[in-house]
């Protein structure tokens, strides 16, 4: 236990889309049942290793944990530790690793992001939709398109420069506002979305794959369409990328901490983040609090789309006595959703739990 670091009491959990591809077994090499899935916390410390330098027990932290973060007690090594903000509270807390990070890395590491850019990010309504915004809006001028479900557009029409309809011809729609297309392109739906991505980018612009959302939400009919929007990753012409001058990449914050081994270069990054978030330049946004017995519950209403934001399970939460069980009910947070408004329109609804 010499680098590690456990913390309990107070702890509150991510749910991100990963967690609902390690439930289906839709990733690399998942790991053997039975396990504790999670990959993101907060919570206070409890028991340091021997050479622990820089933390004390009763320290608020949040971390990276490689699973096993939807628990009561998690130990982690201390690399992958941060120290809570005073202002942040415990959910917050949970919310801000994965997405920000993530948003961090796509936009200033890979894709370069400057002033009087323009940038493209699908889901703008969830975790990392949102902290791609929020963090566009630290640098001037830069314009950012955002798709979104219907139904969302109210609550985060401020936080995007043009918003579209998730299921509307959002290609056309940017090419009406700017001809040229857009500098960045921010792809988690994957399939048929990468050809309409790449088409809208600038030359010297940058297309980045960092999921495959369409894979969990039963968007794709069946096994031949889901093969069929798959295919159009696979039939990326290189020789075309040359001539047309962009950039196509791909991101995975998971690999990049456990299997990569760069959690000095996430510690740099956190430090970045830390300091604009004290600033007041960036703040998470929680959807709503579960219980860890809502966990069901919690990964339909993400699986359905449901949330603006992220969800946190909370280890001292009560269950709700009336849950949702589905998303087209009242949520955890208190909001009537309505069928969303067309979103089922040209899919199959395949509920998530069985």
């Amino acid at each position: 236990m010499h680098q590690w670091i456990c913390f309990s009491f107070g702890i509150s959990c991510g749910l991100n889309f990963i967690d609902l591809m390690v439930r289906q077994g839709n990733i690399d090499n998942p790991p053997k049942t039975p396990l504790v899935p999670g990959f993101e916390c907060s919570g206070i410390v409890e028991a340091l290793g021997d050479s622990v330098k820089g933390f004390e027990i009763g320290d608020r932290v949040m971390a990276f944990v490689n699973y096993n973060a939807w628990a009561e007690v998690v130990c982690t090594p201390v690399e992958f530790v941060y120290k809570i903000p005073d202002d942040m509270n415990f959910s917050e807390a949970a919310a801000f690793p994965m997405n920000f990070v993530t948003a961090y890395m796509m936009l200033f590491e890979v894709a370069n992001l400057r002033e009087g850019m323009s940038v493209l990010v699908h889901s703008a309504g969830g975790g990392v939709g949102q902290a791609v915004a929020q963090l566009c809006s630290t640098i001037p001028n830069v314009t950012v398109f955002g798709t979104a479900s219907s139904f969302k557009h109210e609550a985060i029409k401020n936080s995007v420069t043009h918003l579209f309809d998730r299921n509307a011809d959002y290609v056309q729609e940017v090419k009406r506002i700017s001809t040229d297309g857009v500098d960045i392109v921010l792809d988690c739906l994957c399939g048929e979305n990468t050809g309409k991505g790449l088409s809208l980018l600038k030359p010297l612009g940058t297309y980045i794959l960092y999921g495959s959302s369409n894979m969990v939400t039963g968007e794709t009919k069946s096994f031949f369409s889901f093969a069929k929007s798959w295919w159009q990753v696979e039939k990326v012409n290189p020789i075309k990328l040359y001539e047309e001058n962009k950039v196509i990449a791909g991101f995975s914050l998971l690999n990049l901490l456990f299997k990569q081994n760069r959690g000095g270069l996430i510690k740099g990054v956190m430090d970045k983040l830390l300091n604009l978030y004290n600033n007041k330049k960036i703040k998470p946004v929680v959807d709503s609090l579960w219980a860890l017995e809502e966990v069901k519950e919690a990964m339909q209403r993400i699986h359905d789309r449901g949330n603006i934001g992220k969800l946190i399970l909370d280890v001292e939460k009560a269950p709700t006595p009336l849950m949702a069980n589905d998303s087209t009910e009242t949520s955890e947070a208190g909001e009537e959703e309505e069928d969303h408004e067309g979103d089922n329109e040209n899919k199959e609804r395949m509920p998530f739990i069985q």
